[in-house]
Order: C-alpha cells, then structure tokens, then sequence
C-alpha cells in the first residue's frame, strides 16, 4: 500500500500546490488551463502517464504478478520516498523569486533517486517480463518527462519576454 500512496501522493499534490498558489502573480491557474504554460501541460501528460503506469504496475503485482522480494521493495521504496524532498524542492522553486539556489540541491536529489532506480531496475528486474517491463518504462520515462518540464519552467519562466 505504501508504494501506492506513494505513486499517486505526485499526481494529488500537484493540483492541491497550483490551487495554493493560485493568487500568486506568474503563476498558473489550476482551473484556467489557458494560463497553462506547455511546460505544465507536459508535466501533466509525462505525470498521468507516470500515475497509470504505476496503479496497473502496483495492480498487477496484487492479482498475482511477479512476487516482489522484500529487498526489491525496500530499494523501490527508497526511490519513491526521495521524491518527496524532489518534490518540495520543485514547489519551492516554482515560487521563490530566485530559484537558482535551489538547483544544485534538485539535481542532486534527482541523481540520487535516478541511481537507486538504476540500481533497482537492473538488480532486480532482469526477470521481468515485457508487460511489467512496459510499466516500469512508463512510470520511469513519464517521470522523468515531468521532472524535466517542470525543471524548465522553473528556471526559464523569468526569461521568457525578457
């Protein structure tokens, strides 16, 4: 259960974080998806498909797939948990003035969550077969779709009309 929460905690918290910040000036609008800028409707594309990779991937475990050892699930776990400072870090820069500060500590939080996924994928799962395997893909690729585009607008959206 707790990778589930886990897989879903992203795709809830980035519309309870736009709605707070809704009165803030730069900042997009949950209910006006005009004022979306394309980094946040990629986020949004590369983060639902992170989100539904992850519930069928969880779900297929449940039914009766791939029985995942406790040392799997704990490396899993790991990855999963730092994206909670990546997360916090992000929101933070998506508010502050100056985001700059905030760089060195996201790449680092997201090298360290992209080696234990590294770690992860190739330790334990060579005995996947190509469903999961599709799923890890998507839930790995549409995360990283949605790092990166959030990672753009933090640090580009001062630049554009300057």
């Amino acid at each position: 259960m707790s990778t589930l929460i886990a897989v879903l905690l992203p795709a809830v918290l980035m519309p309870v974080m736009l709605w707070l910040a809704r009165g803030l000036p730069g900042m997009p609008r949950l209910l006006e998806p005009g004022s979306w800028p394309a980094e946040l409707w990629i986020l949004a594309v590369g983060g639902l498909v992170a989100t539904v990779a992850g519930v069928l991937d969880w779900s297929f475990h449940r039914r009766g797939g791939r029985r995942i050892p406790a040392a799997e699930h704990r490396a899993e776990l790991m990855a999963l948990v730092l994206g909670v400072p990546l997360f916090t870090l992000l929101a933070i820069a998506s508010v502050v003035a100056e985001p700059a500060h905030l760089l060195v500590p996201i790449v680092a939080t997201a090298l360290a969550m992209a080696g234990l996924i590294a770690f992860d994928e190739t330790r334990f799962h060579r005995a996947c077969g190509r469903y999961e395997t599709l799923l890890h893909r998507l839930l790995v690729g549409g995360n990283g779709v949605a790092f990166l585009a959030w990672v753009h607008w933090c640090f580009t959206r001062d630049a554009v009309g300057a």
